[in-house]
């Protein structure tokens, strides 16, 4: 086989429309060899023999798309002290811009023998490995631009590669599953209708089946156990796996964006799929594991675990922390991705024990010219000590605010003493992200997500049912601060189902009326049942997919219009927190931009809040106090708003307040339907607000009369007739 002797850079392997260069990074390789695989999988071994700053390298000028390859690195194996080369061990390529097969756990992946720890095996595991695969990484974009939608405007939607298309009836059935099948015009369709802006795909990058799922009949359906950073998962390819997976993943990013719909990836760079000390040697940890890996200083057969997953990534080292990075600028520069939402992003902070938002990490996005102007969404806790961090990422990043949906479950099941929570959860959360200089579309609210419930199942079930997990439901989170609205799961009782759909309904407006950024989780919007699992990370089944046939459509229809609203009324939508200036006003005095209500119109005193026993309350919102101009500077007014929660088990009359706030509304949302009607209410009428159920009331302006400008008025005009008036219907 021809080398010359290539470039340290860039890491991995490069090919530049001739050739095919290759570099490897490992301080403690005494020797590295390049593996090629033919179609007769005869192995050739190419010896890597210049080295620059422990980056082995060379250039292969025939070596073209479609390569598969590995290497085998020889070093010192000493697990005692971290050491642990075996070049019998095929590695894969940790910056391979794709990866074909799959693992099948046989003995020779693992450096000793079952039952020994303390052996060493040395069987070939080339005949067990997936293998990286040199790509051709030209493709035609035909001028794809990020939409590059900010953030007070974005409405995110978490979905499952997988799970979102497996089921859909128009998508073809050899592109259910599969990258394709999201660009598929259905699912685009169904988006822009829920008014979706962001499209944040649960992991994406190259992970591994485990061993334990298979043995029971299960998979990794979540794939939060990544092994290759830079590789689209090729499980989720309709073409192939030998390259095409990262034409056609770029062919979905360039759809979503015509669409006007970003995409954002939940990245896993906290930990790998190679486990604890038990686990295979596949790639970071034969290649050097001690930079790769943090390891326990007392005893460094052992891996420092932050995660739960048995291992946690070195954000200490150079090279570690280079590899996230670059991954980071390559799925932004060449795969177009908008934005990341970091799994277990504590453990990134953690470059010595404690968290650390000034950590090495933080910096380096911060400076960075490509990745610090994406999306940054951290999910902000670890399994470690002092790992919940809601409210302590830098300015730069949004987080998923866990306590937004803790303290909305709590305030719609009825819990007691949580409106002054509620209110501070729904107005953005200032107490969290003010104090730093952030906004309130630093919170990222969500009431569901993958892992846990889903909506409908929040309303459905007190317990977790998470049999089909093969752990007898000792996994998953037992504390859910879900109500069943009185019976366990599915039931034919006719006004408890009517409960639990108004119940879905008060967790949606909630969502989508509230400052900050709304994330709904995929299927929520049509009644996705996951039968009580709340941990369906191995449900790789109909348990997980969403089923299109028995969707709730007039849900769907709820919600799209809720997005609507959201859409066309700033008022929902701020740039910045409420003052709730002046607190208490004099004469004359200028209304503040946001009044708390009692139910009998009045606004809230002290004494309200400290009530254990409020569990009903309304809120006004001043649409000429939004403190945001438009691109020409000019100061943004909407109309006034009202929204009245109440979580009482009855109904609360409401009377709407003075005329000081305005003379009339009118009912856009009502989510039992009770008052759903186009009547016009005066200030201090009575409003009857169901139980569990929340209005929201917009100001009521008189319909303008515009002067008819036709051809034919003006005719008529001429010929001395007066001319038409048309009344123009409120569209607002």
């Amino acid at each position: 086989m021809e080398t010359w002797p290539g470039s340290a850079y860039p890491l991995g392997a490069t090919f530049d429309g001739s050739g095919t260069n290759f570099a490897l990074f490992s301080e403690v390789a005494d020797k590295v060899e390049l593996c090629l695989f033919g179609d007769d999988n005869v192995e050739t071994r190419v010896e890597l023999v210049e080295v620059d700053a422990h980056v082995w390298h060379a250039y292969l000028p025939l070596v073209q798309p479609g390569q598969r390859y590995g290497y085998r690195v020889t070093g010192e194996y000493d697990p005692a002290t971290g050491k642990r080369c075996n070049p019998n061990k095929l590695l894969l390529d940790p910056y391979a811009k794709a990866t074909c097969g799959d693992l099948d756990w046989d003995q020779s992946l693992f450096s000793y023998n079952f039952g020994d720890p303390d052996s060493r095996n040395d069987d070939d595991s080339a005949g067990h490995m997936m293998m990286g695969i040199v790509i051709n990484p030209f493709f035609d974009w035909a001028g794809d631009r990020h939409p590059r939608v900010p953030y007070h405007e974005t409405v995110i939607y978490e979905a499952h590669v997988k799970g979102l298309t497996n089921l859909h009836p128009e998508v073809p059935e050899d592109q259910r599953g599969t990258y394709a099948g999201l660009a598929h015009p259905a699912i685009i369709e169904h988006l822009q209708k829920l008014g979706v802006t962001a499209l944040e795909l649960m992991p994406v990058h190259q992970f591994v089946q485990d061993s334990t799922l298979l043995d029971k009949g299960l998979r990794n359906y979540w794939g939060y156990n990544t092994i290759g950073f830079f590789a689209p998962h090729n499980g989720y390819s309709s073409t192939g796996d030998e390259g095409q997976q990262v034409q056609e993943f770029k062919g979905m990013v360039r759809t979503m964006h015509d669409a006007g719909i970003e995409v954002i990836l939940d990245v896993v760079y906290n930990h790998t799929a190679e486990g604890n000390h038990l686990g295979p040697t596949i790639s970071f940890r034969g290649i050097d594991n001690e930079a790769y890996y943090r390891l326990v200083e007392d005893d460094e057969r052992f891996y420092m675990d932050y995660t739960g997953t048995g291992n946690s990534f070195n954000v200490r080292h150079p090279h570690s922390l280079q590899l996230i990075m670059d991954s980071l600028r390559y799925w932004v520069t060449e795969m177009h991705v908008d934005g990341f939402r970091f799994d277990l992003a504590s453990t990134l902070a953690r470059e010595f024990y404690d968290v650390d938002k000034l950590s090495t990490f933080f910096e380096l996005v911060q400076q960075d010219p490509i990745v610090s102007q994406v999306k940054l969404i951290a999910e902000p806790w670890d399994v470690g000590p002092g790992g919940y961090q809601v409210g302590n990422f830098p300015p730069q990043w949004t987080e998923w605010n866990g306590k937004y949906r803790d303290t909305v479950r709590d305030f719609w099941r009825g819990e007691p003493s949580t409106l002054g929570e509620f209110a501070s959860r729904l107005t953005g959360s200032a107490d969290l992200y003010e104090d730093d200089g952030r906004r309130p579309v630093a919170s990222i609210n969500f009431v569901t997500a993958h892992d846990g419930f889903t909506i409908a199942d929040l309303v459905s079930y007190n317990e977790k049912h998470n049999e089909a997990n093969g752990e007898n439901n000792n996994d998953g989170e037992s504390h859910n601060r879900s109500w069943n609205c009185g019976v366990e799961g599915p039931t034919t009782d006719v006004a408890i189902l009517a409960l639990r759909a108004r119940q879905q309904r008060n967790f949606l407006a909630t969502l989508l009326l509230s400052q900050g950024v709304p994330m709904i989780l995929h299927g929520d919007e049509l009644g996705r049942t996951q039968r009580g699992n709340n941990n369906t990370y191995a449900q790789d089944s109909e348990i997980s997919w969403v089923h299109w046939d028995t969707a709730d459509t007039p849900l769907i229809e709820f919600v799209s219009a809720l997005s609507r609203l959201r859409k066309e009324h700033p008022t929902f939508r701020r740039r910045g927190f409420f003052d709730g200036r002046p607190v208490k006003r004099g004469e004359g005095e200028p209304m503040p931009d946001i009044v708390w209500l009692t139910p009998a119109g009045t606004e809230m005193a002290e004494e309200n809040w400290d009530s254990s026993f409020g569990r009903s309350i309304g809120v006004f919102l001043n649409g000429n106090g939004i403190p945001s101009r438009d691109a020409r500077g000019q100061r943004i007014s909407d109309r006034h708003f009202a929204i009245f929660f109440n979580a009482h088990d009855d109904a609360v009359d409401f009377t709407l307040p003075s005329a000081e706030f305005s003379g009339a509304w009118e009912i856009v949302v009502d989510t039992a339907g009770a008052e759903a009607d186009s009547a016009v209410r005066r200030a201090g009428d009575v409003i009857p607000v169901v139980a569990k159920s929340l209005v929201v009331m917009r100001e009521w302006t008189s319909p303008e009369v515009d002067t008819d400008h036709s051809v034919a008025a003006s005719l008529s005009s001429l010929a001395g007739a007066a001319p038409t008036q048309t009344q123009r219907p409120d569209v607002g």
